[in-house]
């Protein structure tokens, strides 16, 4: 139940920013992004630190690909400035963004009689999104 809520407040948060995060452990001192490692599999040991939330919102990534790892970048940051050294990922979505539409008419008209056409077109735009649990990793002994 308490990582349900979690969840909700972290989607909540995420509407407004690009990453957020709940935090559920300890926090330790900021480390670089590139000493995060992602999991896809949980390690033998670890600390939960926190429930973290990344979109590619406001990252004019083209593609996919470069949207996903976007995410992952900021799945990383948000990580690393709560001094966990990994997250543990949990899904990668996607996240309706809104619309961008185009359309023209015409219409003439003579005598009684009018003719009228048109032509639209319209485009939904997406987020990729990805959420995780942030995660320290002691070192191997």
């Amino acid at each position: 139940m308490k990582t349900a809520t979690a969840l909700l407040v972290l989607a909540l948060f995420a509407g407004c920013s690009t990453s957020s995060h709940v935090l559920v452990g300890t926090q330790r001192p900021p480390i670089s992004p590139e000493q995060v490692r992602i999991y896809t599999h949980p390690p033998e040991r670890y600390e939960e630190v926190a429930i973290v939330g990344a979109s590619s919102r406001q990252s004019f990534s083209p593609g996919d690909q470069a949207k996903t790892d976007k995410v992952i970048q900021r799945l990383k940051k948000e990580a690393g400035q709560l001094g966990a050294n990994g997250v543990l990922l949990q899904g990668l979505g996607d996240q309706y963004a809104g619309s961008v539409g185009s359309g023209f008419g015409s219409a003439t008209a003579s005598g009684h009689t009018a003719v009228g056409s048109s032509f639209g077109v319209s485009a939904g735009l997406f987020n990729k999104t990805g959420q995780g649990i942030a995660i320290y990793v002691p070192p191997a002994m």
